[in-house]
């Protein structure tokens, strides 16, 4: 079995960083705007809009390095959560990116630094990811559901 994801897009919204409640733990989300290979009915190309999160250091450097319309390359896999929302008890299914690794794809002159690191070779454990049917949000994480 095999679950990669590759995609490569800029950023919709500046990444949102949060922390584990009980270790605290660098977490940050955001969406990445993919292009679809393939052409709508009238011609028009079809955009896909991806929800990512990582863990860690990497997280943090995500936040440094990058802002909304940052091109980035990210690789990951797919996961696949549920909780109920709180505010009308109905069961929701979230599809997301669990980011390992990071590109930050932008020239070093429209970088907000002269120097734009690889979030490739820090720490990230790879299945350091929240189980599924975890809590809605990932600020309410607690260490007891991480499975690392």
């Amino acid at each position: 079995m095999l679950n990669r994801v590759v995609l490569i897009g800029r950023m919709t919204r500046d990444p949102e960083l949060r922390r584990t409640a009980t270790n605290n733990m660098a977490v940050v989300s955001f969406t990445v705007a993919v292009d679809d290979s393939r052409k709508g009915p009238n011609g028009e190309k079809n955009t896909l809009f991806m929800n990512c999160s990582m863990f860690g250091q990497k997280a943090e450097n995500v936040i440094k390095f990058t802002h909304k319309g940052s091109l980035v390359a990210v690789e990951g896999r797919l996961n696949q959560r549920s909780y109920v929302r709180k505010a009308d008890n109905v069961k929701v299914t979230v599809v997301e990116t669990i980011a390992e690794n990071v590109e930050f794809l932008d020239p070093k002159s429209a970088a907000t630094n002269s120097v734009v690191p690889s979030t490739s070779n820090s720490g990230y454990q790879p299945d350091s990811t929240p189980a599924e049917g975890e809590s809605g949000t990932l600020d309410d994480l607690t260490d007891d559901e991480l499975p690392f």
